[in-house]
């Protein structure tokens, strides 16, 4: 009798366990793609916190300190064994052609892990390693689960947990030098322009404080003459349309130069 009673309290208490997990699980949010695009989307032009994280190092990272050039934002989770891997390594692919475009020190590069239990800085060290990232000028950046989820609001970036690890939208978030979410990137594998042209409008494209006028006029000059080759997937400086700005403005020099004197004459 006893031994009945046994078995009959523990397949209750199974099946009460099985009715919380249920339960549970029903109550969290399911991963819409067309809502989270629509959320991510409406981020374009808020001002991002001065959230505090963690890098490889054990060192304190505030996102205030990258304010003043443009920073890529990555969201991941270490524990991803193929969609986050896939994104890094081609994510690192094109910023390798925007550095090459615009300088190493042009613009920022971080990847933050928005698992706060799992993503701590020797999980983002390890997973950096793996994609061949570690020690190339990016920053691996770990946080308390309040800094991750003020974060995303502010990216606009949505994640929920599932039985794969967790379903979110793949996106690289383009921070311009005040803070403000500029553009947003989607897809595993993207065409480079999509990361790289915002990247050149934003580094070159405004007059920079810090600059000189003359600095700024060169910056202006390379914005225009930087362009995109499809055959190789990469920029070059387009000598050719800087001769043919060059020369249309010798000419409107010396045709002003010639009215200036005949009206002179007259």
């Amino acid at each position: 009798m006893r031994t009945i009673m046994f078995i009959c309290t523990l397949l209750l208490h199974m099946m009460a366990a099985s009715i919380a997990g249920a339960t549970t699980q029903a109550s969290q949010p399911a991963f819409d793609y067309d809502r989270a695009l629509a959320f991510s989307q409406a981020a374009i032009g808020v001002s991002v916190g001065n959230h505090r994280f963690t890098d490889i190092d054990g060192r304190a990272v505030t996102l205030d300190s990258f304010r003043g050039k443009p920073l890529v934002i990555g969201m991941i989770y270490t524990s991803c064994y193929q969609v986050c891997p896939m994104t890094t390594r081609h994510l690192a692919t094109v910023v390798q052609k925007a550095r090459d475009a615009l300088g190493d020190d042009s613009f920022a590069i971080a990847l933050v892990g928005f698992d706060s239990a799992v993503d701590t800085p020797p999980a983002m060290r390890y997973f950096a390693g793996q994609q061949g990232i570690d020690g190339s000028g990016w920053h691996l950046l770990s946080g308390t689960r309040d800094n991750v989820e003020a974060l995303s609001a502010d990216l606009g970036f949505q994640y929920f947990p599932s039985s794969n690890g967790f379903d979110h939208l793949i996106q690289a978030s383009i921070i311009d030098a005040e803070g403000r979410v500029y553009r947003q990137v989607y897809g595993q594998v993207f065409e480079t322009p999509l990361l790289v042209d915002p990247l050149i409008e934003l580094v070159l494209g405004r007059a920079a404080p810090k600059r000189s006028l003359l600095e700024n006029l060169g910056a202006r000059i390379k914005l225009f003459c930087t362009t995109y080759d499809p055959a190789r997937d990469g920029y070059y400086f387009d000598y050719s349309l800087f001769l043919g700005m060059l020369i249309g403005a010798s000419i409107i020099l010396v045709t002003t130069g010639f009215a200036l004197r005949e009206l002179r004459k007259r």
